[in-house]
């Protein structure tokens, strides 16, 4: 059997806003490339080019959109009517498919796209690429199952699942989140389904980690929390409580901080974010691309619960103490409270949330770890191993 034939995935990631996408698509790219797989993304992300692309990964940067509404998009850039820029998105996106001639397509979380922008790309696809597998990447919560069933039934989802791609993929556990059951899957639709488990991260060298360790603390402090909130444009809730508490202790903290703040975080709020934490002795950093560094260095994280963000923190085995987003979605709360469960993280929600419950908290969670370790210990993320075997199932029938 012949495998040297090039395999062309072309991976599609709308990237509205946040790092939490452009960063799955990115860990996803780079474990299903190699000598004879070259994967092309498709990104909306205004910060894809921050990213080191490794060998036989590339990427196509549409203009990126930012939402308005629930049923309105804007550009974030270029300042030209909202429909002109889709339809550049739109033809973009085809455009590349045509010329690419995909193996293999991928889209994240969004069935359709953005507005509805890749229907054309699955129906030309369906037409004039029979042999092109498509698959929908979605994470393991998408949101409340009341909200998503009624959101799926509206925009016709269901149908678009069951005519237009070959297989689902939901990077999560069935035991912990089964959304054939929560959102009334069809049959017709759930039989294409495949759980892969959790999506692993990149793992730090040692040398890196001890190199951070020694940078960030000192003799008086040693352990280490982190403080980091994605891309940060909905992070400043969580800044500002972690600071107010550190200003509110009455003799200086006994552990050192790093706050990595995020590229959406906006020019005021960063600004009052740095001053703050200089006059507390905390270190505050913007953006910090290799991530896993922080988080495996770190002896406690204190973030959101976005998916990417706690993939990051489980690979890593690092404690977790999580502030879920509430609105405008649930997916953050619900898997808050599921992982919390397991003893993969700690949770405060959003009515709890203060200085003293966050002090409270991290006491806790530095001084009573061992349930949480043993847990994160003996807890597997094989999401990738699942996807390169599955490539390598589509390859071996495609050269038969």
């Amino acid at each position: 059997m012949n495998m040297k034939k090039t395999y062309n995935i072309m991976m599609y990631s709308h990237d509205t806003y946040g790092l939490g996408h452009i960063r799955r698509t990115m860990a996803i790219a780079s474990h299903l490339r190699g000598p004879h797989t070259n994967v092309l993304i498709l990104t909306g992300s205004p910060i894809a080019g921050r990213f080191k692309f490794p060998d036989q990964v590339d990427f196509v940067r549409i203009p990126g959109m930012i939402k308005n509404t629930n049923e309105e998009y804007l550009p974030l850039s270029i300042r030209i009517d909202p429909d002109h820029a889709l339809n550049i998105r739109k033809s973009i996106i085809t455009a590349t498919a045509q010329t690419f001639k995909p193996d293999l397509f991928i889209v994240d979380k969004e069935p359709l796209g953005l507005m509805k922008e890749v229907l054309p790309t699955l129906e030309w696809l369906r037409a004039e690429s029979p042999g092109t597998r498509t698959i929908l990447g979605l994470r393991d919560i998408m949101d409340d199952a009341e909200t998503v069933r009624k959101d799926w039934e509206k925009r016709g989802i269901y149908k678009i699942l069951d005519e237009l791609y070959s297989e689902i993929w939901v990077y999560g556990r069935q035991a912990f989140y089964d959304p054939i059951k929560e959102y009334n899957i069809p049959e017709a639709v759930s039989s294409k389904i495949h759980f892969t488990g959790y999506i692993p991260r990149n793992v730090p060298s040692k040398k890196a980690v001890r190199k951070i360790r020694k940078k960030y603390l000192t003799r008086d402090k040693t352990k280490l929390v982190l403080v980091t909130t994605g891309g940060g444009g909905d992070g400043y809730v969580v800044l500002d409580t972690y600071l107010s508490m550190l200003e509110s202790e009455p003799t200086p903290s006994r552990f050192a901080t790093v706050i990595v703040t995020g590229p959406f975080l906006s020019r005021q709020w960063r600004n009052e974010v740095f001053e703050r934490a200089a006059r507390v002795g905390a270190h505050v950093i913007g953006f910090y691309q290799p991530m896993e560094e922080l988080l495996g260095a770190a002896d406690l994280v204190v973030g959101m619960g976005g998916y990417n963000t706690l993939c990051e923190i489980l690979t890593q085995g690092t404690l977790s103490l999580v502030i879920p987003r509430e609105t405008p979605r649930k997916e953050q709360l619900i898997r808050a409270r599921i992982l919390s469960k397991e003893k993969l993280v700690d949770f405060i929600p959003r009515d709890l949330f203060s200085p003293q419950k966050l002090r409270e908290k991290i006491s806790n969670n530095i001084d009573n770890s061992t349930p949480y370790r043993e847990a994160l210990s003996a807890f597997t993320l094989n999401g990738l191993d699942f996807m390169r075997k599955r490539l390598q199932t589509f390859r071996s029938s495609t050269n038969e």
